[in-house]
């Protein structure tokens, strides 16, 4: 396949992206000059047509498939395969240093200390606080406070992504880990940098197929911290798998601050009367702290994962 430029990304078989493939150099150079970037920008002068078969929506789409596969390896057969997924998703904008990217640190914490795999979007935000718990899930509270005021001397992921970028793989080099999770960005939101701190990377070009495998992957639960519109979609897609489902194909749910998801967003609402008299009905939940949603998911039985092929 000729595309009639030099391709940055790989468009035949593959492993996932790592963080160290897709910032390699960001020590010494700018984020602008990152593989990440280059494939961003990419992404911006070749915008997929709708039913279009030219070469650069062919390479797009090649990419996504064998990137699709690599995933369904690690979560069938490789590093994923023995833990239940749980999926957590939240607001890009909660920023390093505040108590909402706190309180997701100790939920990706929590989580994977109690045998759990973290699934996130990859990207900033509540993203990547909780990939950074899991990152951070054998060290104490000192430690992870520590990390955390590091993460914070650069908060800004959107505008200064560089230093952004430093602070997390400083943290990284301080507090080597040996755990593992998962981050689902895509290019499509491409201002969104992904974090540094999800192990194990599946970045699509196509976010509508980024959305519904990141849901699929999510078989022990999915814990819905504050966001917008992004994660109100979330809520909603999968909403509806389960208002259709079966009971032994339900997700469990659970949406974290009643002010945010019955005042500003009033999501929790609309959710009870889609689940009322359904398989979902018991298996949605409306808590105050991640803690609690924690204990919710711990109540539930993880979904068996549908054949592979």
């Amino acid at each position: 396949m000729s595309t009639g430029t030099q391709l940055p990304f790989n468009i035949s078989e593959r492993e996932l992206y790592s963080p160290l493939e897709l910032y390699a150099g960001i020590k010494e150079a700018p984020y602008s000059q990152m593989l990440d970037a280059q494939i961003f920008t990419y992404s911006q002068a070749n915008p997929p047509t709708k039913f279009s078969t030219d070469d650069s929506t062919m390479a797009t789409t090649l990419h996504d498939h064998h990137i699709g596969q690599a995933m369904l390896s690690a979560v069938y057969d490789g590093v994923f395969a023995q833990t239940p997924m749980i999926g957590i998703m939240g607001g890009h904008a909660v920023a390093r240093g505040t108590r909402g990217f706190a309180d997701a640190v100790r939920l990706g914490a929590t989580l994977t200390g109690r045998g759990y795999s973290v699934v996130t979007g990859g990207g900033p935000g509540a993203m990547e606080a909780a990939n950074a718990g899991a990152w951070l899930a054998d060290y104490d509270e000192t430690a992870i406070g520590n990390a955390m005021d590091i993460l914070a001397q650069a908060p800004d992921a959107i505008r200064h992504r560089t230093s952004w970028a430093r602070a997390a793989l400083r943290v990284r080099e301080e507090y080597p880990s040996t755990k593992n999770s998962l981050g689902v960005p895509t290019w499509f939101y491409g201002h969104e940098p992904p974090n540094l701190f999800a192990t194990h990377i599946a970045k699509f070009f196509t976010n509508s197929i980024r959305e519904a495998i990141l849901l699929e992957q999510a078989n022990g639960g999915i814990i819905v911290l504050p966001g917008a519109a992004g994660t109100v979609q979330e809520i909603f897609q999968d909403a509806c798998e389960n208002y259709y489902a079966t009971g032994a194909r339900v997700t469990p749910i659970v949406l974290v601050g009643h002010e945010h998801w019955t005042r500003t967003l009033p999501v929790w609402p609309l959710l009870q009367a889609l689940a009322a008299g359904r398989a979902m009905e018991d298996r949605i939940a409306l808590v105050d702290t991640v803690q609690e949603a924690v204990e919710f998911i711990e109540t539930m039985t993880p979904l068996r994962r549908r054949t592979r092929f």
